[in-house]
């Protein structure tokens, strides 16, 4: 199992088509709107790496998303 954070940054204004765009998405568990540099952080669980890069450019191709940044942990 591999855990993906990933800070997601939107187009000011469109953060909540942006949040409902996000809650559709199968493998995000958590989504959490954050005020600093970046406007959500996406917390995802998936069977490996491939997935996770997959959800990752699912994410960056919801509609005013502009930009963003992942750390990927693992289970031990």
């Amino acid at each position: 199992m591999v855990i993906g954070v990933t800070m997601v940054k939107v187009v000011p204004g469109q953060e909540k088509a942006v949040y409902s765009a996000l809650q559709q998405i199968d493998g995000i568990k958590d989504v959490y709107h954050v005020f600093g540099e970046f406007d959500f952080v996406v917390i995802m669980e998936v069977g490996g790496l491939s997935p996770l890069n997959k959800l990752v450019d699912t994410i960056r191709e919801i509609d005013n998303v502009t930009a963003t940044q992942t750390v990927v942990g693992a289970e031990l």
